[in-house]
């Protein structure tokens, strides 16, 4: 692997692993970062690492959805592995618009691995990034497996579904080198607000209402983003080629559960003006369309295979995300009011 081609390098997890690539793993080659920018894509958030690595690190705003430009991107940098984490992600905006879902997820997918399937002698790896939400749902006992059968239950989901089909099926048609890995819910910085996390830590430090769908006794198993970057980057190193492998955080906590510890930390970081408790800010809504009881990963596999365990727990990764919330607020403000997008049209139009 001496071009990797990361897609959706710009967005929260893309952006983490090319960082971790770049400064802390063995990875001694160039990252090509191909990103469209969308709404969620941030050039921000890879600030400096083109200066710092002039001759390694290439950003291309392109779209997977254009085979016209992926050809160009292959053959202008020589692609011999890509890393796939291009996506539509948040599930709410499935619900109400499903077709840009369907267009990256799908049809973004089928482009790349058509790019690849025209240069099988020269690519050695195609690792695609997926969810455990194409398990569907989980009852109060159990975990997914790799072997667990597929049941997506939001136009999200169904998507990622898809495509996880797509990449094991070139595999095993074509014999495209290819490995998958499926992750519980990340979180850490440069997190785009519209998600859990750092929706309730930004909420809670402006004193806004906390929002929690239904009673928030959903469960969640979560990651730190780095712990992700970790696994993904030992898949690919080691991982049996045309295998699948689960990521997990070993951290299994109820929504309400997540918002409360938040509060608290908070309250213990940054007293409120009036002094009360932000667990006063929570307000229960409406649950989600198709929402999901619980989800939990059994990434033995991975464990026992490649020698990966998570290294943050969800106390030290949390404290450490609402840390960098705290200490980032340019970059927050720039997000929420949108003038992020304002330079990227500056800089990149469209």
């Amino acid at each position: 692997m001496e071009n990797l081609l990361v897609t959706g390098g710009c967005g929260f997890m893309g952006s983490d692993f090319i960082r971790y690539l770049l400064t802390e793993s063995d990875f001694n080659g160039r990252v090509i970062n191909l990103d469209t920018l969308t709404y969620a894509g941030n050039p921000e958030n890879l600030n400096g690492m083109d200066e710092r690595f002039s001759d390694r690190y290439f950003f291309v705003k392109a779209d997977i959805c254009d085979p016209k430009a992926l050809d160009r991107v292959f053959e202008e940098f020589s692609i011999d592995s890509v890393c796939h984490f291009a996506a539509e992600t948040h599930v709410d905006r499935s619900i109400m618009g499903p077709s840009a879902f369907i267009r990256t997820n799908i049809e973004g997918t089928f482009n790349l691995l058509e790019s690849v399937r025209s240069r099988l002698d020269k690519i050695s790896l195609f690792h695609h990034i997926s969810t455990d939400e194409v398990y569907g749902s989980l009852g109060e006992k159990g975990y997914f497996t790799e072997d667990t059968p597929y049941n997506p239950s939001s136009p999200y989901s169904a998507s990622k579904a898809a495509s996880d089909h797509l990449v094991s099926a070139y595999n095993r048609t074509y014999h495209l080198p290819i490995t998958i890995s499926n992750c519980s819910n990340n979180y850490g910085p440069y997190q785009f607000p519209e998600k859990l996390i750092p929706l309730m830590i930004l909420n809670a430090i402006e004193g806004k209402p906390l929002p929690v769908y239904g009673t928030g006794k959903n469960i969640r198993d979560w990651i730190y983003v780095k712990d992700h970057s970790r696994a993904v980057w030992a898949i690919m190193k080691k991982g049996e080629k045309g295998g699948k492998y689960h990521i997990g955080g070993k951290y299994e906590m109820r929504n309400i559960d997540v918002v409360e510890m938040i509060c608290d930390l908070l309250d213990s970081i940054k007293v409120k003006k009036d002094s009360a408790p932000r667990r006063n800010l929570i307000t229960f809504v409406e649950d989600r369309k198709g929402h999901d009881f619980r989800y939990a990963m059994d990434f033995t596999k991975l464990e026992n295979e490649l020698g990966w365990t998570p290294a943050e727990s969800f106390e030290t990764g949390l404290k450490k995300t609402i840390d960098w919330y705290l200490n980032h607020n340019d970059w927050v403000q720039r997000v929420k009011s949108g003038e992020y997008r304002n330079w990227i049209k500056t800089h990149y139009g469209g």
